[in-house]
């Protein structure tokens, strides 16, 4: 009987490759294709936490029911106490000269 030789090993695998798909990688080198055939993980952890309820969506979607948002009133509340003592956001400008006017005059 005679021995095979590296060579032939080498062509067979090749065909092998050829035929079943697969990747021909004789130095073993990594490739990563381990990863890329897993599933994604994604899907799976969205559907295990239950979706958010926002308060905001719900008073939209219905009107009739008069839901009012503390937390928004609040902030809002917060905004116009802010602009009382002067330290609210500035007043945007209404074309780009008028912020270069102002940077030019100081």
């Amino acid at each position: 009987m005679s021995a095979v030789t590296p060579s032939r090993l080498a062509k067979l695998t090749r065909l092998r490759c050829s035929i079943f798909q697969t990747i021909y990688n004789p130095t073993g080198v990594r490739t990563g294709a381990k990863y890329l055939r897993a599933r994604l993980r994604g899907p799976a952890m969205m559907s295990y936490y239950p979706p958010t309820l926002n308060l905001a969506q719900v008073a939209r979607m219905y009107p009739e029911l008069e839901i009012e948002d503390e937390d928004e009133a609040q902030r809002l509340q917060d905004i116009d106490d802010r602009k009382k003592r002067g330290k609210g956001a500035p007043k945007k400008a209404k074309t780009k000269e008028d912020g270069r006017r102002k940077h030019r005059k100081q």
